[in-house]
């Protein structure tokens, strides 16, 4: 089915979908959704009956969004009828969930992916996509983590490094789309912070203050999502900044580097950079090979190659990406920015819109797609 008749279909089912009682935003986004899912799966299992698969998967999008959306205001509404705490309370009620959902008879996987569901509020579709594995693995996952403290006391609490990784991935889901996600993630950690004296807990802090100052520049006026390189650097929030840079500094200092100092790292060259021509790409990709010395993350090695392109110029960087698996999210976006940095915009064009079919987000595929046709463009003019 071309995309044409996808358009066609699009009315309907969102139609479909407020039949069933789905208000018009939801259900659009929900169709949104279902739509990557068939660009993604088409191609190779075309279904016999596309309105019908496009009406299924889209109303199990909005009831994987409602579900959530329900569960984190139903937290809300048990949160604003609290009373006040007392003078001698300190604790949290929500970091301490995160630290009992990492329990010790899971592993540190399924806690994570346990807890993102049960108190995060994440779907199971988004918690996939954070760790690169089919919804359908990761569901499996969180069903047996469920068993597996069924019958359980939850009164043994988990391990720093569980509920760090838990609160890196929410931050990063709020990152790409709900502030107050992420805003929710840094106050956690800000209290984490507070009562223990952890480099990793500070370098998670650090990263998460240095990421969030560059976002009231991520997206345009439009609502278009603005890359790194070509953001408005005085939108940046300089105190955000400074403060990940003393916390970060401060961690560093005690001389027990982990993954999320690293990470910080690399975040506070972007934000010292005062444009993007002067940024420090070679000790930026000396601070990925220590992140890979620690951590074998198929992500990090991808954005060292890019890295490396920008250091060394694009023919290294895409030597650096073919020792990697072409499957790899965003690997065709990283592959069609290296070659037109190279000078071959045909292949980087066709790329761009491979690219674009796969991408995570409506956001990111609208700008892939918008990338593709501009080089076109550039193409018919020559």
């Amino acid at each position: 089915m071309d995309e044409a008749q996808l358009r066609t279909l699009t009315p309907i089912v969102i139609t479909i979908l407020g039949r069933r009682g789905a208000d018009f935003a939801a259900a659009e986004d929900a169709v949104q959704e279902a739509l990557l899912e068939a660009v993604r799966s088409w191609p190779d299992d075309p279904p016999r009956d596309p309105k019908g698969w496009l009406v299924t998967v889209a109303w199990r999008k909005f009831l994987d969004a409602a579900r959530a959306d329900t569960s984190r205001r139903l937290r809300e509404e048990r949160a604003e009828g609290e009373p006040e705490p007392g003078p001698a309370s300190t604790t949290d009620d929500t970091l301490q969930l995160y630290f009992l959902c990492a329990h010790p008879s899971l592993t540190p996987a399924s806690a994570v992916a346990l807890t993102l569901r049960a108190v995060g509020g994440l779907t199971t579709r988004q918690i996939a996509q954070a760790y690169l594995v089919p919804e359908a693995t990761m569901a499996q996952r969180i069903s047996r983590a469920k068993k597996t403290v069924t019958g359980v006391r939850l009164n043994e609490p988990g391990d720093v490094a569980t509920v760090l990784r838990v609160l890196y991935l929410v931050f990063n889901e709020g990152y790409s789309g709900d502030v107050d996600l992420a805003a929710e993630a840094i106050r956690l950690t800000r209290q984490l912070a507070s009562q223990i004296n952890h480099p990793e807990v500070a370098g998670l802090l650090a990263l998460m203050l240095l990421h969030h100052a560059r976002r009231p520049a991520r997206t345009g006026a439009d609502g278009r999502l603005v890359p790194l390189a070509d953001q408005d650097r005085a939108l940046w929030d300089t105190r955000l900044i400074a403060e990940g840079v003393a916390i970060l500094q401060a961690a560093l200092a005690l001389d027990r580097l982990g993954e999320f100092q690293v990470q910080a790292a690399i975040a506070a060259l972007h934000a010292d950079a005062p444009t993007a021509q002067e940024t420090d790409w070679v000790q930026i990709v000396e601070w990925y090979d220590e992140l890979l010395r620690l951590t074998d993350n198929p992500v990090a090695r991808l954005n060292r190659a890019v890295a490396v392109g920008e250091a060394d110029g694009a023919p290294a960087g895409l030597a650096a990406l073919t020792v990697l698996d072409p499957a790899l999210p965003r690997y065709r976006a990283a592959e069609a920015y290296l070659r037109e940095r190279a000078g071959d915009p045909a292949t980087a064009a066709r790329l761009y819109a491979e690219a674009a079919r796969s991408a995570p987000n409506l956001a990111e595929r609208d700008h892939l797609t918008r990338q593709a046709a501009r080089l076109n463009a550039e193409l018919r003019r020559c």
